[in-house]
């Protein structure tokens, strides 16, 4: 169970249980949640606290919110833990993240089908054996607002690591032929990106019998051309956001549709 504070705060986040909606969007940097709310109807803020940054406001009616992860998955499990426990039930991750495939190009879109559990955080919930997989609901919304946006994108997995060094500057590390096997072997498999978050999103969201899905900016173009004046332009995460809001606009109306609870269902 969450920790809550005396006051009902929950011990991290520092929001109280009704004051996100259902639909939560995640991007790493609590610089970018009021750019992303900025896009909600009737945007407010909720709560700053270490890392989390909360705000919310409405899409078409429905309650919905912004909280900022941090970096790397032993912060993002924690605030999903405790936005769950303040009545949250779906998640999007919104994040930036490197090319891992030659046709992907600086700009594009990565829809997140699962995650490599290249970290450590996601052991503590279940066995390696066990997929980290993004519902399949959200994805395809997702999937769908990224054709809404008519912005390129890509459906795969993404690779999550702990060690955002280890994957630029394998080779200065005592362990780096393991990290460049590594490394050879998820480009093989078809991996689309590298990020940090996506896989303990998942399973902790697998635990705790809620909806997850991820949606990434790419950058960095994987054979290291200079990006184009067009790529530069691309690159901006306002195109992620379109993504993620288009998503989320879908996820309502087929959950409006299904008769599924719109508002956060709070004990």
């Amino acid at each position: 169970m969450p920790v809550f504070e005396p006051d009902g705060r929950l011990h991290h986040i520092a929001i109280r249980p009704g004051d996100v909606g259902r639909y939560v969007l995640l991007p790493g940097d609590p610089g970018r949640v009021e750019r992303i709310a900025s896009r909600f109807d009737n945007p407010r803020f909720v709560a700053s606290h270490r890392e989390y940054v909360t705000w919310t406001g409405e899409l078409d009616g429905v309650p919905v919110s912004c909280t900022s992860t941090g970096i790397g998955c032993p912060s993002t499990a924690i605030a999903v833990e405790e936005l769950v426990g303040a009545g949250a039930e779906t998640f999007i991750r919104v994040g930036t993240s490197g090319a891992m495939q030659r046709h992907i190009r600086t700009g594009d879109v990565g829809v997140i089908t699962g995650g490599i559990r290249d970290e450590g955080t996601s052991r503590h919930y279940l066995p390696i054996e066990y997929p980290a997989v993004a519902d399949i609901d959200v994805t395809v919304a997702l999937r769908q607002g990224a054709r809404d946006a008519g912005i390129p994108f890509h459906l795969g997995v993404a690779q999550s690591k702990d060690s955002f060094y280890g994957q630029h500057e394998p080779n200065r590390m005592p362990v780096g032929p393991e990290l460049n096997r590594r490394w050879d072997a998820w480009m093989a498999g078809g991996a689309i990106c590298s990020e940090m978050e996506a896989a303990t999103l998942f399973i902790v969201a697998s635990t705790l019998r809620v909806r997850a899905g991820g949606v990434m900016l790419i950058f960095q173009n994987l054979d290291h051309t200079v990006p184009t004046p067009e790529e530069i332009a691309a690159a901006d995460v306002e195109r992620v956001i379109d993504v993620a809001i288009a998503g989320v606009r879908r996820l309502i109306a087929a959950d409006r549709e299904a008769g599924r609870p719109l508002t956060p269902v709070v004990a």
